[in-house]
């Protein structure tokens, strides 16, 4: 993994939760959502980005339920619980104190 990737890795949470603090959607477009945020800069691997859901469900931060897609293929979609509401603005406050802290040093 990159350099960017490494230093993504320990976000990934805060960056899924993010997008569906939104609306609720499945992995797919999640992803791809990333990716255009970021002008094709990072995409997160489908390991990675399954394994955080499964994760995110079992400590109760995202909800999960089916839809049927326009194909008639039934797809996976994730909701945020109030919990994960919770969690992800823990997250934020944590990232803009790192972000503060790294900033002074390597200026």
């Amino acid at each position: 993994m990159n350099a960017l990737g490494d230093l993504i890795r320990g976000h990934t949470d805060m960056l899924l939760l993010s997008i569906l603090e939104k609306e609720d959607s499945y992995g797919y477009i999640i992803n791809k959502q990333i990716e255009e945020i970021t002008n094709h800069e990072f995409i997160f691997s489908e390991a990675t980005l399954y394994t955080s859901f499964k994760r995110m469900v079992e400590a109760g931060f995202l909800n999960t339920y089916w839809l049927e897609g326009d194909t008639g293929r039934k797809r996976k979609y994730y909701s945020i619980t109030q919990l994960g509401k919770s969690y992800l603005n823990n997250q934020r406050e944590e990232w803009l104190k790192l972000k503060k802290i790294i900033n002074k040093v390597i200026k």
